[in-house]
């Protein structure tokens, strides 16, 4: 029998957020633009890192001290295209919108720019940011490194994060095309999703230690966190299905978040401290913005853009497919969709909110109390 979701509307639920930040100590206009970071990822039906993510991923880890609610965004090199930014362990969205729009700006004026971002934490969805750029008619690049869960190639220690690298660039469509892909086979908060909803992973996601498949997303969280589980790159377990690929890119993204900025990097994400307690996770970001109008008018790269993408979905279909679909597009039809329902919400999501209102004190009825 199918679990009953109950549904709450964007607006509710950003607003909800927002007075929850701030009630934490968040600045009142940063808590508006983490929750706007986190709820984009529920509008575009990107579960795993949304809501779901709220409590244990932000409230709880500003409880534990490892997260700053005051955000110190300090430039400590700076050029006309470049930047270097600590973020002083703050809010990982504040971080991130900041470092984009200065890549834009700096793209505006010189063509290009780039930000590059240690001693920070979570961000959201990496997409958020590649679409800041789209939506400033330019193209958007960001990456970032992350938790240890990848085992490289030949190996099964996990050492290099889920690692999104992620691009934005504005089409003549209602959406642009937004690719934003880790670079382990599926992201960690995929299968935190799948331990919420109690389903089993496919075999080939996770191994074990000896090198074995794990389904169970439960005791694959647990072996994250003990070392003796870890995610395969993309293209799996090996090199014959070029899994050598995702462990590369897995591994660029790991290079330009933590050695252009002297950031930290590979175990050293684990958050563990050597007394075995928890410490800051100290993740690195970086943001490339480019002006499109440097090189061509901006819609006339939308323009072709637009027909690249509608010649792929007009192309022949595999045998009992009946929709080819492009980056982007999904997440734009689930938004249509959740405007109108809202957002799906399960016993263990309306549990952790419930329990962030009740220790926040915030005066808040969900839907479900109704």
């Amino acid at each position: 029998m199918a679990e009953q979701l109950y549904y709450e509307s964007f607006e509710r639920m950003e607003q909800f957020m927002t007075d929850a930040f701030t009630a934490i100590g968040v600045p009142a206009e940063e808590a508006k633009t983490c929750a706007a970071v986190l709820i984009e990822s529920d509008k575009r039906g990107i579960d795993s890192h949304g809501v779901g993510r709220f409590k244990p991923i932000y409230i709880d880890r500003i409880n534990e001290g490892i997260q700053q609610v005051n955000t110190q965004f300090e430039v400590v090199r700076e050029g006309k295209t470049t930047a270097v930014v600590d973020g002083h362990d703050g809010m990982g969205h504040v971080i991130g919108v900041r470092s984009m729009q200065m890549a834009i700006d700096k793209a505006k004026e010189y063509g290009m720019g780039m930000v590059a971002v240690r001693n920070s934490t979570h961000y959201g969805i990496a997409g958020y940011y590649a679409i800041m750029a789209a939506n400033a008619g330019m193209i958007g690049i960001t990456g970032t490194n992350a938790r240890p869960s990848i085992a490289p190639t030949f190996g099964v220690e996990n050492m290099l994060g889920t690692n999104p690298i992620t691009f934005g660039m504005p089409t003549d469509e209602d959406f642009p095309f937004v690719l934003d892909c880790a670079t382990s086979i599926t992201q960690r908060g995929k299968i935190e999703h799948y331990d919420r909803i109690g389903k089993q992973m496919p075999v080939g996601w996770v191994i074990d230690s000896n090198g074995d498949p794990v389904t169970d997303p439960g005791a694959a969280l647990k072996g994250f966190n003990t070392g003796s589980c870890a995610l395969a790159p993309l293209g799996g377990i090996g090199e014959e299905l070029a899994g050598y690929k995702g462990y590369g890119y897995a591994t660029v993204v790991e290079i330009l978040s933590a050695a252009l900025q002297a950031g930290s990097f590979l175990k050293a994400l684990g958050g563990t401290g050597e007394d075995g307690g928890k410490r800051p996770y100290h993740l690195g970001h970086f943001f490339i913005a480019i002006d499109i109008n440097a090189f061509i008018d901006v819609d006339e790269f939308k323009k072709t853009a637009g027909e690249i993408l509608r010649q792929l979905r007009s192309s022949d279909k595999a045998q009992g497919q009946q929709h080819i679909y492009t980056a982007g597009e999904k997440e734009y039809l689930a938004y249509l969709e959740r405007r109108e329902t809202g957002i799906p919400l399960n016993a263990q999501v309306r549990k952790s909110l419930g329990d962030v209102r009740d220790q926040l004190g915030i005066d808040f009825q969900f839907v479900w109390e109704e």
